[in-house]
């Protein structure tokens, strides 16, 4: 699990990430009328020009594979596609993409037997491993994560995918819904009493019979989305600047304090950490809201780096957890 969730890999709040959404958009270049050509301009700054709206696109990364799907392109090719059926269950795949390897070592050899008219990459992905598919196809980078805005960042990847694919009106659609589907949560939440209440987004894994967990902290997507719902972040520590991510061992969560749900996500391919490892450990069973039953496992297939499909899957658990 570690290896797998680090190649990944935050009234008034609500009002300003939902406003957030939409100002940061990507350089909108232009669509030759006549010629069918579409430049659009990427996180890099490179300017990337098609001969027509790309249809046979490869996607190196599980968001950008989900942002395909959400837009109604069906992706020929895609890194590991039993992780992606595994964790982002929110845009299953519809069709039976190739699987070109892992996400940090895509088979150029098996990219370039697709014959893409477009490889859609994120900015995490080794420079070299860039020169090679460029050498295949254009390739169109978008920003792995944004710690400083993660909800924008999400609009603007699904937004230059959009433009390279012919599929604008399916992303403003797309965007619409996410926004709806916020608005209503922080509704819900508000009248089941909610507002405000204290949140611990978490993940972990064991290692050398260690455990460790991973906070979701502010800066985070789900931390992000966790207070435009109007939940408050209960997590001190600070995060990495890109994902907003932070690592504690188990002694770590007695500064959570009291008054706090704690929300984690897994997988039934990984080993339940907080159930298993953790049964017997007296810092564990010590935390008040250990005590308190306030740890909650939401479902499967929640892709917590993923496109507006996950987070609203993600709210609609979330809401269903706290509000049971």
């Amino acid at each position: 699990m570690r290896s797998l969730l680090i190649t990944a890999a935050a009234g008034t709040a609500a009002a300003l990430v939902l406003t957030g959404c939409g100002t940061s958009e990507p350089a909108k270049d232009s669509a030759d009328g006549k010629s069918g050509k579409i430049t659009v301009t990427d996180a890099k700054g490179a300017r990337v020009t098609l001969d027509h709206p790309a249809t046979k696109v490869v996607g190196t990364e599980w968001n950008v594979v989900e942002s395909l799907v959400t837009l109604g392109v069906d992706p020929v090719g895609v890194a590991d596609v039993k992780g992606y059926t595994a964790w982002d269950t929110a845009a299953p795949l519809t069709n039976a993409p190739k699987d070109i390897g892992t996400r940090g070592e895509p088979s150029m050899d098996t990219i370039a037997g697709l014959t893409p008219d477009l490889i859609v990459a994120t900015t995490d992905l080794s420079a070299s491993a860039i020169k090679q598919m460029k050498k295949i196809a254009p390739v169109l980078q978008v920003k792995a994560a944004d710690g400083t805005d993660q909800i924008g960042q999400m609009n603007d990847t699904l937004d230059v995918i959009a433009e390279a694919t012919g599929t604008e009106d399916e992303a403003k659609t797309a965007k619409a819904s996410f926004e709806a589907k916020v608005a209503a949560g922080r509704k819900e939440l508000e009248q089941a009493g909610l507002d405000g209440a204290r949140i611990a987004f978490a993940d972990g894994y064991s290692a050398s019979n260690q455990v460790s967990v991973r906070g979701y902290t502010s800066g985070s997507q789900v931390g992000t989305v966790n207070e435009a719902l109007g939940l408050k972040n209960a997590w001190k520590l600070k995060g990495d600047k890109d994902y907003g991510l932070a690592t504690t061992d188990v002694e770590g969560l007695t500064g959570l304090g009291d008054d706090v749900q704690f929300v984690y996500i897994g997988n039934k391919s990984e080993t339940d950490v907080f159930t298993k490892d953790l049964a017997d450990n007296s810092v564990w069973k010590s935390l008040p809201f250990v005590k308190a039953g306030d740890v909650h496992r939401l479902d499967d297939g929640i892709w917590m780096f993923g496109g507006p499909k996950s987070m609203e899957k993600y709210i609609d658990a979330v809401l269903a957890t706290l509000t049971k």
